[in-house]
């Protein structure tokens, strides 16, 4: 799997996630085997570039490369600028939002909204490939199948894409006026990836190895990129690949592997935003690492209570402690609720 001149190990990938994938998580997940990680969206607007948010969104300190960076906005020169910014702080990849569903964002027509506009996205693609072509930097684009049911372009925009310049082509398999209800279609995804000539990545839903496996038979994908199943279960990444190239599952996790995931990802955290914000913004990992555990739901509900970064990290330590005594070496299936591996 290449994107540009980039070799990447797997074909398993996470998905950039506003709020989710910074540094931190992108690290944890390479750790647990993802192929490929791009940054949450960065903004193409030069006044908020300063900002405290973007600068810890634009932050890759000590990652590996390839560092890919997402960038967002409505106008071409700006998008193209944005583009030597991050070029100039280290981007060895520039991917393009088109595929965002949020409202904040779509009401102000960058996101998935600009596929409404066909003439406006490919003004902007145009303008960041050609921006990113002095450094031999490539460029991606990830979407959705369309707006809306009645308005799934995802095809004619890709092909486009393509014709522009953009390397890699990542399809959501819903539309924006679905957000992420229902289930994703892939139908779409594998009508796109037999009109293009360059790699392109199936996205929405791929919540196991063995659903990875089916849509990439289906899809013919290059690619799958796993989003939300990766929230509290980074490993997912390790066990796709690993099933992807074998045929065969990998056990899960240990408690004392887990124990020393989550804290390490936790002191990471919180040398990036600091104790106060490190902290509260930290709950929602946590909370998404012990909700299938036993006494997670009480857990979860004690650490929410907690102010510092101590506190935050004994509690943590001495839950997965606890969990370790009670079940002595055996592997925790966290995908179930609550249920045990039984075999050592």
């Amino acid at each position: 799997m290449h994107i540009g001149s980039f070799f990447l190990p797997n074909n398993v990938f996470v998905a950039p996630m506003a709020g989710v994938t910074d540094r931190p998580f992108r690290q944890l997940c390479r750790q647990f085997g993802a192929g490929y990680a791009v940054s949450e969206m960065v903004t193409s607007r030069p006044d908020l570039w300063a900002s405290l948010k973007t600068s810890r969104r634009a932050n890759h300190d000590g990652e590996p490369g390839p560092i890919a960076v997402q960038i967002a906005g409505t106008e071409a020169q700006m998008m193209a600028d944005a583009t030597r910014y991050n070029i100039d702080r280290g981007a060895q990849i520039i991917d393009i939002n088109m595929g965002c569903p949020a409202k904040k964002v779509c009401n102000k027509w960058a996101g998935s909204a600009l596929m409404q506009d066909e003439p406006l996205a490919l003004q902007i693609i145009s303008a960041v490939v050609e921006a990113a072509l002095p450094h031999g930097v490539p460029v991606t684009l990830k979407m959705r199948t369309g707006w809306c049911d009645a308005e799934k372009n995802a095809l004619s925009l890709a092909r486009a894409a393509e014709s522009a310049g953009v390397q890699m082509v990542t399809v959501h398999g819903r539309t924006r006026e679905q957000g992420y209800k229902g289930l994703a279609e892939y139908d779409t995804v594998a009508a796109v990836k037999a009109a293009l000539n360059i790699p392109v990545v199936a996205n929405g839903d791929i919540d196991s190895p063995e659903k990875a496996r089916d849509v990439l038979k289906f899809t013919g994908a290059d690619a799958v990129m796993v989003g939300r199943a990766a929230q509290g279960r980074p490993w997912i990444f390790r066990e796709t690949a690993h099933f992807l190239a074998t045929g065969t599952h990998l056990a899960p996790p240990l408690v004392v592997e887990v124990r020393r995931a989550l804290l390490e990802h936790l002191q990471d955290h919180y040398s990036l935003y600091g104790e106060y914000t490190g902290v509260r913004s930290a709950r929602k990992h946590i909370g998404w690492y012990v909700r299938t555990l036993p006494g997670g739901d009480d857990f979860r509900e004690h650490m929410n209570t907690l102010e510092t970064a101590a506190q935050q990290l004994a509690a943590v330590a001495a839950y997965l402690d606890g969990l370790a005594d009670m079940m002595e070496r055996l592997p925790l299936r966290l995908e179930a609720c609550p249920e045990l591996e039984t075999t050592p």
